[in-house]
């Protein structure tokens, strides 16, 4: 694919396979996709050499999910996997593979994002070696990750006013404190438990379409 067939805004949920069974796992990423996931995000922190088979099969399952709904599929943190899967992204961290050395694997064609956390500095450098998009947080208290270290609103303005780029923030992000990020800049909202930890798929999907509403159809804050 083309790197900008996709636009870097709306709702990026990510998963976490690790949190439910698998036929619930994807049950669940297909009703964040119905209720509006613009981009899903692969995030699985097992050990990748034990449980290849398993990532390989989920991911390939994902990637067909999105593909049915028109959404970015992105593989965190694993270029061996999303080389396999022929995923249309990767998300790695500022201290994780160079992007330019990536960039110089894949070519032009994948579509890579960078954490930055609360540096406006890694995210010059993400750009200038070839980043897509950069992402900062947590802007809020994660119970995904809660010893991230906590990003002020101050970073993400500053970003939007230099960087053109897409900014993507993530981090404790409820459909209560989302709109002041994407009047901060935030051009995607990163959600895990927000969309995913309701157990029932029927509130997955309400729970997207609320996060997805912040936007209006460009992918900024909704005026609604």
């Amino acid at each position: 694919m083309n790197r900008g067939e996709h636009a870097i805004a709306g709702l990026y949920v990510i998963t976490d396979a690790h949190w439910m069974p698998e036929p619930v796992f994807l049950e669940k990423a297909e009703a964040a996709l119905r209720g509006g996931a613009r981009i899903l995000q692969y995030r699985d922190k097992g050990d990748p050499r034990k449980e290849a088979v398993r990532r390989r099969y989920q991911a390939s399952a994902l990637r067909e999910l999105c593909a049915q709904y028109g959404a970015l599929f992105v593989v965190n943190d694993d270029p061996e996997l999303a080389r396999a899967v022929q995923a249309s992204a990767l998300h790695v961290g500022a201290e994780d593979a160079p992007v330019a050395a990536l960039r110089e694997v894949f070519g032009p064609q994948l579509c890579i994002g960078v954490s930055c956390y609360a540096s406006l500095d890694k995210a010059r450098q993400a750009i200038r070696d070839g980043a897509d998009y950069v992402a900062f947080g947590a802007f809020f208290a994660s119970p995904s990750k809660p010893q991230a270290a906590r990003v002020d609103l101050q970073v993400l303005q500053k970003a939007r006013a230099e960087l053109n780029m897409p900014l993507v923030a993530i981090g404790g992000i409820t459909e209560d404190n989302g709109g002041q990020l994407i009047a901060a800049g935030a051009d995607a909202l990163a959600v895990i438990s927000g969309v995913f930890a309701p157990e029932q798929i029927g509130e997955v999907e309400q729970a997207a379409r609320r996060f997805a509403a912040l936007f209006d159809d460009s992918g900024r804050i909704s005026k609604e």
